[in-house]
């Protein structure tokens, strides 16, 4: 399952990604306290065996010493929806701000699209400068809860309204983790899939069916190398029984990648054809298809993702970005995102 077609390119995973890809068992043991499960039929019964817990949510785990409270994270959910759809409305920025390595270069590019009006300091929040140092992070977020910006500003974002808005100061501090988690969450999400796409595609661009529905190439970019590879799961009873592999105590890793790409589910399942999807009315759907999750687990950000990446792949298109280099073969590191690494350029 290791090495897919993709139109003459090929990818370089991490070498605990590959390990996983060389398995042939669907369930199996990575280490004492941890088990793997691609099988279609166990992951639904993990994900259904209890509700996910804040703790295994990236964005709703608790901040600032407390748990996030269930209308604070529905105003969140509802506020970026909110902002992402506004802000495609909007005309995109200037497309040499897609040049550079991949995917960074279109996290950057869709924060200035989505969230550049936000004033000081709330738009440096977002900032990969800023996230990629916890002091400056740290500083940042403690002068956004003192100073969230004037009353008046023009054009704000709804998530940066419900930062001045807060009533208290742990409110604040909340709402200040829920920006920050929320536009990352989506704008590294949106440019994994993106980036991974337009390798995909391959060195010689989007066929003409490609480029008339780039909604079935993202979805068949959201099978062969899916964002949201893994999702995990803390231990506990609810899944003993489940599997005798499956230990009282154990943690469980259930990997979408793999199943993604067993024969057992796709015909032909490490070649590239978005043509699979045309026809198929809800995606989500499909048998052996988890690309954000189950029903009560599904991402809360997932109805804005294919459209964002529609988007942002259409502008990529239309100015010409190319892949720079490497050419043939890229990198897949080990992190919460699959995303494959790259250097590009506008009108190369």
């Amino acid at each position: 399952m290791a090495t897919a077609t993709t139109r003459s390119r090929s990818v370089v995973y991490a070498p605990r990604i590959r390990e996983l890809l060389d398995r042939d068992e669907k369930v199996f043991r990575i280490d004492p306290s941890k088990v793997g499960v691609s099988d279609s039929r166990l992951m639904a019964e993990v994900v259904a065996a209890r509700p996910v817990l804040s703790t295994e949510r990236s964005v709703y785990k608790p901040a600032a010493g407390a748990d996030i409270p269930h209308d604070s994270a529905t105003r969140t959910i509802r506020a970026l929806g909110q902002d992402a759809m506004a802000g495609v409305r909007k005309p995109p920025p200037p497309a040499r701000g897609l040049s550079g390595p991949w995917p960074y270069a279109g996290t950057s590019y869709l924060r200035r699209w989505l969230f550049a009006a936000d004033p000081l300091p709330v738009s440096l929040l977002s900032k990969r400068g800023i996230t990629r140092s916890d002091t400056l992070s740290r500083l940042v977020d403690r002068t956004v809860t003192v100073w969230p910006g004037s009353a008046g500003h023009e054009g704000r974002t709804e998530l940066a309204t419900l930062i001045r808005g807060a009533d208290d100061p742990l409110e604040r501090r909340q709402a200040v983790a829920m920006y920050r988690r929320a536009t990352a969450t989506l704008c590294d999400g949106v440019a994994a899939l993106t980036g991974n796409a337009l390798w995909l595609l391959g060195p010689g661009r989007a066929r003409p069916e490609d480029r008339a529905n780039l909604t079935t190439v993202l979805w068949e970019t959201l099978r062969l190398l899916p964002p949201a590879w893994m999702l995990y799961r803390n231990g506990g009873e609810a899944y003993t029984g489940l599997h005798p592999e499956i230990r009282p105590g154990d943690d469980v890793a259930l990997f979408p990648l793999l199943m993604h790409r067993h024969p057992d589910y796709w015909p032909d399942p490490l070649d590239f054809r978005p043509e699979r999807w045309d026809g198929v009315a809800d995606p989500e759907k499909t048998p052996a298809f988890m690309p954000f999750g189950f029903d009560g687990a599904r991402c809360w950000a997932k109805h804005l993702i294919v459209p964002l990446a529609e988007r942002l792949l259409t502008v990529a298109l239309d100015n010409r970005l190319t892949v720079h280099s490497p050419q043939q073969q890229a990198h897949v590191p080990l992190r919460s995102l699959l995303s494959v690494r790259f250097e590009a350029r506008v009108g190369a």
